[in-house]
């Protein structure tokens, strides 16, 4: 069955997430003629979801096709800079880019999708389908029949895990530190020497990057910023698991709430830091006020398409941060989504397309975040791999600036 919003050719779609992938999904879906419902697990609205957010001229594009106001969308950093461990400069790489926040990127997004089609508290318990409908089942009882559902939550996803149980985030042996440092408490040495820049302090096995991004409630003016602070460590399984335990003792599998990470494991870090950052790594990291860390996995489908249900974004695969296109990943996932479903009145032969042209570029995605985080693992010197291509390219403290938060490998050979 399909139910229609006042006229009798509305095709619905049911999308399952309401982070960044499914109001993409919702938004693009519905300007192609679709009556779109957005069904979200939390029972409140997101916000506070990861800290800063590169933007490429796909999610640019993106955010114009799904109407999303760009006004003030975040700052623009025009060089990018390494650091030696006295905090020297020792690499430059001029590369102009907006770098924004999760919080901003929802808020116009949010706003593209009406009110009464953004439903929270709704957890999917079954999803049925036949040949010519799929119905959401929720824990509430609830269920609604559409044309099409998508599944937008994340790398958890409860709509994979109905369909491909056995493909789960495998973790890649390190993890990442964030966190938030108001411009105004930023020691003024620290924001002299990186505040506007986006910088990075490359140690082996280390990755310690940062760059400005607004402040809350976007507020974009001089002295009200942030800085998004962000430090790639390798940590062993066994140390991981300590990790992830909170303060009562309970363990959180894949992942901690930023809130529940113990105050020994922070402290830990910042005597590391004390002791190996340099000084504006460091004496920024002092001024946040409670860093939080999350693993980093691998994870790609090998379907996108289960019948009339579509994975998008995290969903269906997770590329490493290093390649700073999570959500550019989503919103092309939900652009190709519509065009493909809108280009072939049969919904199944549009999902082909979908998944025919959307699958290689998640590999892609998921290769490259691979290549650039070898780097984290591998304890060859320099001295060992200079003379090696590979190296320079994703080894090399040049290489390593040059392709970090760059989407240039999706239109290469």
């Amino acid at each position: 069955m399909t139910r229609t919003n006042g006229s009798s050719t509305s095709r619905r779609a049911i999308v399952i997430g309401g982070s960044m992938s499914g109001l993409f999904a919702a938004s693009l879906l519905r300007k192609a003629g679709w009556q779109t419902d957005v069904y979200e697990r939390s029972d409140v609205e997101l916000r506070g979801r990861g800290a800063g957010i590169v933007t490429h001229s796909d999610l640019i594009q993106s955010l114009e096709r799904s109407g999303a106001q760009l006004k003030d969308l975040g700052v623009t950093v025009h060089e990018r800079i390494a650091l030696d461990s006295q905090g020297n400069v020792i690499e430059r790489l001029p590369y102009e880019q907006i770098v924004t926040s999760w919080d901003r990127l929802h808020q116009i997004m949010r706003a593209t999708i009406p009110q009464d089609t953004h439903h929270l508290g709704y957890n999917l318990k079954a999803i049925e389908q036949d040949a010519d409908s799929v119905t959401a089942i929720f824990e509430n009882g609830e269920r609604v029949t559409g044309d099409l559902l998508v599944g937008a939550d994340g790398f958890r996803s409860v709509v994979r895990n109905m369909f491909v149980p056995e493909i789960q985030p495998i973790y890649a042996g390190y993890v990442v530190w964030r966190g938030l440092a108001d411009e105004g408490v930023i020691p003024k040495q620290a924001h002299a020497a990186v505040f506007d820049k986006f910088a990075f302090f490359l140690p082996p096995c280390n990755k310690n990057i940062g760059y400005p991004i607004a402040g809350p409630d976007n507020d974009l003016r001089p002295g009200h910023r942030r800085w998004n602070w962000v430090w790639y460590r390798a940590v062993s399984k066994p140390d991981l698991d300590d990790m992830l335990v909170d303060e009562e003792g309970v363990y959180h599998a894949i992942s901690i709430p930023p809130p529940k990470v113990r105050a020994d494991v922070i402290a830990r870090l910042k005597e590391d830091a004390r002791h190996f950052l340099p000084p504006p790594m460091r004496d920024i990291l002092f001024c946040v006020s409670k860093p939080f860390f999350t693993p980093i996995y691998d994870l790609l489908v090998d379907k996108m398409v289960h019948g009339r249900v579509a994975l998008i974004g995290d969903a269906a695969a997770v590329a490493r941060p290093h390649v700073g296109m999570g959500i550019a990943k989503a919103g092309t996932d939900a652009e190709v989504l519509a065009d493909s479903l809108a280009s072939h009145p049969d919904l199944l032969e549009g999902l082909a397309r979908f998944e025919r042209e959307r699958l290689p570029i998640a590999g892609k995605a998921v290769t490259q975040g691979r290549l650039l985080g070898e780097y984290m693992l591998d304890h060859a010197s320099p001295e060992t791999g200079v003379d090696d291509a590979h190296w320079r390219e994703f080894h090399s403290i040049p290489g390593i600036l040059k392709h970090t938060a760059s989407s240039a490998f999706l239109r290469s050979a």
